[in-house]
């Protein structure tokens, strides 16, 4: 018997030019807006444009929100009195603005809503209508209920949650990534793939995000390095764009895990962008569950899972499941090298650092729903790998040789 509950944004306005309706949409919700974005000074233009008949509000988000950025946008919405938000960017300004929407209707501080590191209150009211605008294929952002935001002094990185906080229209252009860089297309890109893995083999995986994990598996599989070495490739950015909102769609619905519950400490100490942690982690974890499922007598099924990840990535749909999943790895490992991924260590992560980070990786929400138990050692050796950069260890039989 199947329970489970679907969230995703009420309108979801998808294809090439399709920015040019923001005007439009905006005004269905208000007459004043505060825009918070990151990104192209060209892009927050042309918005600019598009809401020439709307009283605009603009804050610049710089680098991943944290606790202040939030608070201080709060502060600017109310002070000009704002109806509207719109996020304007990658998953930074996305999130912020998805925060400051629920922070202007239900009142209080960033740290009040604050999982982990915060009081934990509960988003009771509707957020102030706002629109999502993606101009990166990574997060997903557009498409969540969750607002990932810093908190410098406890070098942690921790989520605002709840159903009131899903857009009202997530308005995605794949033309808006047509002037990322290479090294941001990389990173956000392997967030998205990361994402969709880690929802279909979470233990939240339901039959909806099966479905749309293993489409944006294929999409992301196919279009990531095509997008990365030709930046114009408009077909490739459409490609990531789906994938990406579908990544958002299923880790909403689904969890992620380990990736992403060592990504939040790394990503709250270290200059480090989240999409190079999921990089630069992503095979090691897989390597690490799938040699926990090995010795589990009920990790049939993740390993199966495994396998099918491999078979789209591979597009060899006659390789056995321990082909398969040895696959997986090195088509996961083998894109990170592709895209010139560093290793974490170039940011200043050093061994000296593991047992910090994997310790507060456990108190992460995503790791509950990683597919099998990971042991402190366990934990361990996937970041020591993921500083390094380099194998360390030769991967369990079911998933053949490590990567190279």
């Amino acid at each position: 018997m199947r329970k489970f509950e679907f969230y995703s944004s009420s309108r979801i306005v998808f294809g090439r030019g399709e920015i040019s309706r923001l005007g439009e949409l905006a005004a269905q919700f208000g007459k004043s807006v505060l825009v918070i974005h990151n990104g192209s000074a060209a892009i927050a233009d042309r918005v600019r444009q598009l809401l020439v008949a709307i009283r605009v509000e603009f804050v610049r988000q710089k680098g991943e929100p944290r606790v202040d950025d939030v608070d201080r946008a709060v502060a600017i919405g109310r002070q000009h009195r704002c109806d509207v938000v719109i996020g304007l960017g990658g998953g930074s300004a996305i999130d912020a603005a998805k925060a400051v929407a629920g922070l202007l209707t239900n009142g209080g501080q960033t740290t009040d809503y604050m999982e982990v590191v915060g009081k934990g209150m509960k988003i009771t009211r509707p957020a102030l209508p706002w629109i999502a605008v993606p101009t990166t294929a990574g997060t997903g952002a557009e498409v969540t209920r969750n607002a990932v935001i810093g908190v410098p002094e406890k070098q942690f990185k921790a989520s605002i949650r709840g159903e009131h906080l899903v857009a009202k229209v997530a308005v995605v252009d794949p033309e808006l990534g047509l002037n990322v860089p290479p090294d941001v297309t990389a990173a956000s890109g392997m967030d998205a793939l990361c994402q969709l893995i880690e929802s279909y083999t979470s233990t939240g995986a339901g039959p909806v995000t099966d479905a749309l994990a293993m489409q944006g598996v294929e999409l992301a599989g196919g279009s990531l390095l095509k997008a990365y070495q030709n930046g114009n490739d408009l077909d490739a950015r459409e490609n990531m764009a789906l994938a990406a909102m579908l990544s958002g769609i299923t880790l909403s619905n689904a969890g992620l895990g380990a990736v992403h519950g060592l990504a939040a400490p790394l990503g709250g100490k270290f200059p480090v962008p989240h999409g190079v942690v999921c990089a630069a982690l992503l095979p090691w974890v897989i390597q690490a569950n799938v040699q926990a499922a090995t010795h589990d007598p009920a990790g049939q099924k993740v390993l199966h899972r495994y396998a099918q990840v491999g078979r789209v990535l591979s597009g060899r749909n006659d390789l056995d499941d321990p082909a398969a999943i040895s696959a997986c790895i090195q088509a996961v490992g083998g894109l990170a090298r592709q895209l010139n991924i560093p290793p974490l260590g170039k940011f200043g992560i050093q061994d000296q650092h593991v047992p910090e980070m994997v310790s507060l990786a456990r108190k992460s929400s995503s790791m509950r729903y990683n597919p099998v138990a990971l042991s402190e050692e366990s934990l361990a050796e996937v970041l020591r790998n993921g500083i390094a950069g380099s194998p360390r260890q030769a991967a369990p039989d079911q998933s053949g040789a490590a990567w190279r």
